[in-house]
């Protein structure tokens, strides 16, 4: 009987052990915002560990990081963020020596590794391509923008330690196939909305509507941070009373009440979309769920379909 107990506990103990070994050795990959975690999830392996930065229902241009947030920079074998224009709450921390060299930007391909492949096939000088135009931030909403993002997060976690290549490979592949499915179909979707002029709160939405050819007349603030002037908002409120059918996508993240107050008295409809996918799964198929998801609050601009 000692010797079955010595046996079960000495099993339990190389149990523990490997486990530990198997957390030890999984990758640790932080994100600064939800959208970049859905694309690593799109392409990574099971053995990837994943930390978002931004919280649900947070704004990534204002945010303040948590003690352990700072302790899953300085644990991550990657780190990977839309670059400064976007994120500045990290600018100043990324850019220093302690993560400069593990801090991966995918709107500029800052320290994403080329491959001689990549180079042919794009004309790389060994910078990275520039997904940006330096207008606006958003990339991830465009699905083609999105796509380069995804390879580009292929190719550093191809790079680290024990990564399993076939998966890797086999993943991206997937979601290029997956997302493709999703661009066409959300292409006849959006058909009906062609002729509706679209407003948005901030400028954060023209990437994914320019992609789908939709009309985007007016925006509300150009600054989030800040309040607009008179001068603009009397702008906005004349574009609205003289659009067809206008619909404001409002955010989730900002102040419902400033918007209606400009609002008050014209006949729009509203629809809520959220540009960080708060409520999405983080799992392999998450971001063509959250481009669904886009295309549903478009959607709903419809009469037939307002809320």
């Amino acid at each position: 009987m000692i010797a079955n107990r010595f046996a079960a506990f000495t099993a339990a103990g190389f149990a523990a052990i490997l486990g530990s070994a198997s957390a030890l050795a999984a990758t640790q990959v932080v994100t600064s915002l939800k959208p970049v975690e859905l694309l690593v999830e799109a392409v990574a392996t099971d053995d990837v560990e994943v930390t978002t930065l931004v919280r649900p229902g947070d704004s990534p241009h204002n945010y303040s990081m948590k003690p352990s947030q700072r302790r899953a920079l300085e644990n991550a074998d990657a780190i990977f963020w839309v670059g400064p224009e976007l994120e500045t709450f990290l600018t100043r921390l990324l850019s220093g020596n302690e993560f400069r060299d593990r801090t991966y930007s995918l709107m500029h391909g800052e320290n994403v590794p080329d491959t001689d492949a990549d180079e042919e096939h794009h004309g790389h000088d060994g910078h990275g391509h520039d997904h940006g135009d330096g207008e606006d931030p958003h990339i991830w909403l465009d699905p083609a923008l999105a796509l380069e993002m995804a390879k580009d997060i292929h190719k550093v976690l191809s790079q680290q330690e024990g990564a399993d290549l076939d998966a890797l490979d086999a993943n991206l592949e997937r979601f290029e196939r997956n997302l493709s499915a999703a661009e066409n179909d959300i292409t006849t979707r959006l058909k009906p909305v062609a002729d509706i002029d679209l407003f948005t709160y901030h400028n954060a939405f023209s990437r994914f509507i320019e992609h789908y050819g939709l009309k985007l007349e007016g925006i509300l603030t150009l600054n989030p941070e800040l309040s607009p002037g008179a001068r603009h908002i009397a702008e906005v409120q004349q574009k609205l009373r003289n659009a067809n059918q206008p619909c404001l996508l409002t955010e989730p993240q900002f102040n419902r009440q400033w918007w209606r107050s400009i609002t008050e008295g014209l006949d729009i409809i509203f629809s809520t979309w959220d540009p960080l996918a708060t409520d999405i799964e983080p799992d392999r198929d998450g971001y063509i769920t959250f481009q669904q998801g886009l295309a549903d609050a478009i959607l709903r601009c419809l009469p037939e379909h307002a809320q």
